[in-house]
């Protein structure tokens, strides 16, 4: 491009402005906006499917945790070989608030168990695994009359942020005693308690059903240490490792093979929970991410097309160029230089936009607690977007300038063939009615000169447009499919007869049976394994279980030595079906309590988000399938109780015949649930006798991850029913 066809380029610019500035502002505005837009949703996609690990980031996270009913072991635990900090909760905080007349009050949200209280002993939740405030401010950590809870706790309690509430407080011991909650147990400690604010625990940002209850109330480590037990008691310990995920199965087979015979133990995986969170918030950053592929898509259309008419409106000043000897490269160049400034100055003003409605994102439930809101530059999606807009109007623009230049000089050499349509012709050509053909030819034919319209381009960009339409009606009708049936995402029953005590009694599993509403039932349960040495939540199903989650790929479990996998599950212990694995749980010197064994991996499943409160457990693509027989019958007798009601399945899914009525159903499932409430009565009574003895010969692998004992410490617990 030379200097001369640069000056008469400008010259013309100047001096035709006032005429073809609206032309010009058109392009800025539809490139300036729609594509700011673009870039805007591509952007917040970005930084949607990013919330999480950067929210997760700012909390000073844990690689892993571990529930241990034992001595405090924090010590012991940091001098772990990659073990590089270890923080500390303790579940041994026995909170009531103060009643009328002096007595305590035990509100419904802890009889059922649904708000728990908890306290730090050292640095948990308030230097390591920080909690997100969401009203109010953080308690302060040398305070002990200032808590904080979660949302859900307040709104179960009735409380609000700045109310002070007169609080008892009692020791292990006290807990035990069979007047706990009333005035015949004098507390050790009376303190008006402030509740300075709301909060989020980093792992509890997205919920799945199954976690919901229980949730937390924080006490700060000065309180917590007054209580702190110097027996046996359980404590959750928060382990930072030298190399972060990768040391997780190293630390964990350590652990196990440290522990005391007898030992209880409850491994949760930081990364586990962080991958199904991604995963959970996947959905809405595609959505953005191909809402704003789509915007930029409509604006290169409509923008190309606002050029195709500014370049064709200048045909006749360009005429006047050539007749004043301009050469080609001066047509051209004039052609171009109002309408490249045009998209030059659009795509500057949609990456302003961009920049200005960042902080909209990111969308989804990290953003209540997300750290840094306000504008954000990510420069890759800018960069790229800038330089999309302007290369691909830019040679859009070139080629169609150069291409009427060409056409003109060929016109001019007398050398031209009439435009028409291949189109027009071929139907013609092959016996098409004159009405057809003439109809073809108003249709594709582009015109001539002041006639001519841009005919390509408005057939590609309805093609387009239609494409767009059917992509996006098919995109929400595949989502609205996905979540109105539950079969797809692992839910292939109708009802969860559950229990908080870890057993569905066998006077309600035999009322089952006997049920005409009832179809088919199985029985399960929730114990997290290591598999090749990485912990792994599963189902522990019977040998073909009449209701069974629904499998994607091979067979389902039909020997004690098999297991199905989820997707995710198998790509992250890069197996395929047919490949063996190791399970295991405990160490040998645990024995009977100890599994390992080889397993063959005979499919792959969906799996549902379901298992135990505040614990590692299945949903879609993550954990697998063993049979319940993968436990010896060593084992099984080591874990039994005496008293057969606590020796029923943590959960039992239930399938409704076809056609029946749900209402019905409902109400004779709920009068089999009231039938293992009075069962579940009568073993609290025996429970309460035993107390020491169960809890020292509770395990994991059969456990909720709060004690049973609780049932003694509070009135009983409830049952649920969840659909």
């Amino acid at each position: 491009m030379s200097g001369q066809a640069l000056r008469v380029a400008w010259y013309w610019l100047r001096t035709n402005f006032a005429r073809r500035w609206t032309g010009y502002l058109t392009i800025v505005l539809i490139v300036g906006l729609l594509g700011g837009v673009a870039i805007g949703s591509i952007t917040a996609a970005r930084r949607t499917e990013s919330s999480f690990q950067v929210f997760l980031k700012h909390t000073n996270p844990s690689d892993m945790g571990l529930l241990l009913y034992a001595p405090n072991e924090t010590t012991a635990l940091s001098h772990l070989r990659y073990v590089k900090h270890v923080e500390t909760m303790s579940y041994n905080v026995f909170a009531l608030p103060a009643g009328t007349g002096g007595a305590p009050r035990n509100p419904p949200a802890f009889k059922s168990g649904d708000v728990v209280p908890i306290g730090s002993l050292n640095g948990e939740y308030f230097n390591q695994d920080k909690v997100a405030v969401v009203e109010g401010r953080m308690a302060n950590p040398r305070r002990a009359d200032e808590f904080v809870l979660t949302t859900a706790a307040a709104r179960l309690l009735g409380w609000h942020v700045g109310q002070s509430i007169p609080m008892y407080f009692y020791t292990t011991a006290q807990a035990q005693l069979p007047g706990i909650g009333t005035a015949a147990v004098k507390p050790t400690l009376r303190l008006t308690m402030h509740l300075v604010g709301t909060v989020v625990f980093n792992n509890e940002v997205v919920l799945d059903e199954v976690d919901r209850y229980p949730t937390f109330m924080l006490f700060t480590p000065t309180l917590t240490r007054q209580f702190a037990a110097t027996g046996l008691d359980y404590d959750e310990y928060a382990l930072q490792l030298q190399h972060g995920a990768r040391d997780v199965p190293a630390v964990e087979r350590e652990i196990i093979a440290k522990l005391p015979k007898g030992t209880t133990y409850q491994f949760h995986v930081t990364s586990v929970v962080a991958g199904q969170v991604d995963r959970s918030i996947e959905p809405e950053a595609i959505a953005l991410g191909v809402f704003g592929l789509i915007m930029l898509l409509a604006t290169l259309i409509i923008a190309g097309g606002l050029v195709a008419r500014v370049l064709q409106s200048d045909e006749n000043d360009m005429e006047t160029v050539r007749a004043l000897g301009g050469s080609p490269a001066a047509v051209v160049t004039t052609r171009l230089l109002g309408v490249l400034g045009a998209v030059l100055v659009g795509a500057v003003l949609a990456v302003a936009v961009a920049i200005l409605t960042s902080p909209l994102s990111p969308i989804g439930p990290v953003r209540s607690v997300y750290p840094y809101r306000g504008v954000s530059f990510d420069g890759s999606v800018l960069g790229l977007g800038f330089v999309a807009l302007v290369v691909s109007l830019s040679a859009f623009a070139y080629v169609l300038a150069r291409r009427r230049s060409q056409q003109r000089r060929a016109s001019l050499s007398g050398s031209t063939i009439p435009v028409s349509s291949r189109a027009a012709r071929f139907a013609s050509s092959v016996g098409l009615p004159l009405t057809a053909v003439v109809g073809v030819r108003f249709a594709l034919e582009p015109g001539r000169r002041r006639e001519e319209v841009p005919v390509r381009s408005a057939l590609f960009g309805a093609v387009v447009a239609v494409a767009i339409v059917v992509a996006t009606l098919t995109f929400g009708s595949s989502l609205n499919t996905l979540i109105s049936h539950p079969a797809l995402y692992g839910w292939n029953w109708n009802f969860a007869l559950s229990s908080s005590s870890g057993s569905v009694p066998p006077q309600s599993t035999s009322l089952l049976n006997k049920d005409p509403y009832v179809a088919a039932w199985s029985k399960t349960s929730f114990p997290n394994i290591q598999i090749d040495g990485v912990t792994v939540p599963v189902l522990s199903m019977p040998l073909h279980a009449k209701v069974y989650p629904p499998l994607l790929s091979g067979h389902e479990v039909d020997a004690e030595n098999q297991i199905v996998l989820g997707e995710q599950t198998m790509q992250e212990l890069h197996k395929k079906i047919g490949d063996t694995v190791v399970a295991s749980y405990g160490s040998p010197h645990d024995a009977p309590i100890y599994l390992r064994g080889v397993l063959t991996i005979v499919g792959t499943a969906t799996l549902p988000a379901v298992g135990n409160p505040q614990n590692l457990h299945t949903s879609m693509g993550t954990g697998g399938i063993v049979s319940d027989l993968v436990e010896s019958s060593a084992m099984r007798k080591a874990l039994a109780s005496p008293y057969a009601t606590l020796n029923g399945p943590p959960t039992v899914f239930i399938r409704l015949r076809p056609g029946v009525s749900v209402t019905k159903a409902l109400a004779s499932l709920r009068h089999i649930a009231s039938v293992g409430n009075r069962a579940f009565t009568m073993a609290t009574v025996w429970l309460s006798n035993r107390c020491s003895i169960r809890r020292r010969s509770k395990t994991i692998a059969r456990s909720a991850p709060f004690p049973m004992c609780w049932l003694s410490r509070w009135p009983r617990e409830r049952w649920r029913l969840s659909l």
